[in-house]
């Protein structure tokens, strides 16, 4: 998809290019056969509806989407211009996932300076289980979960730090 929306957005670009050289006359001319070919199209279609790929879509919702709202209602779309403005808030609301999407799954760890004094904590008190240390814990101002875990094993009740 990136590679044809890339694709498009050259092709596009030196269309701009070339409408550039063109006198207002024959851009008029070009805008008329163009509507004229859309509503060929439509009719040949009847009911059915027209079919963007993704990379489509993320064109023409880039394209339409710093126009003020009454232009796209002017022109002639295949697509409403309500759906062109759904198109870029679902494009810029899948990149702001894919941004903000966490690196890794899960609870992040507990800090090391933590686990060293839970397993020194355990260690040294080898009565208590992880009730008694999760309250000790708190007594020191540290703040984890009762459930908390960091992969390591230790023998005796506090085998769950």
């Amino acid at each position: 998809m990136l590679l044809r929306l890339a694709y498009l957005g050259v092709t596009n670009a030196f269309a701009m290019l070339g409408l550039m050289a063109m006198s207002d006359r024959e851009k008029d001319v070009e805008i008329l056969a163009l509507r004229h070919q859309i509503t060929v199209l439509e009719r040949q279609l009847g009911k059915e509806k027209v079919r963007f790929s993704p990379s489509d879509r993320a064109f023409l919702a880039a394209l339409l989407h710093r126009l003020p709202l009454e232009v796209p209602r002017r022109l002639r779309l295949l697509v409403r211009p309500d759906t062109v403005l759904r198109w870029n808030r679902d494009l810029v609301a899948r990149r702001h996932a894919a941004v903000s999407r966490p690196k890794r799954p899960g609870r992040p760890r507990t800090v090391q300076s933590i686990r060293v004094l839970v397993l020194r904590l355990a260690r040294e008190n080898p009565c208590w289980g992880y009730r008694r240390l999760h309250g000790e814990l708190l007594v020191l101002g540290v703040k984890v979960a009762a459930s908390t875990r960091n992969g390591h094993c230790v023998r005796g009740p506090a085998s769950r730090w």
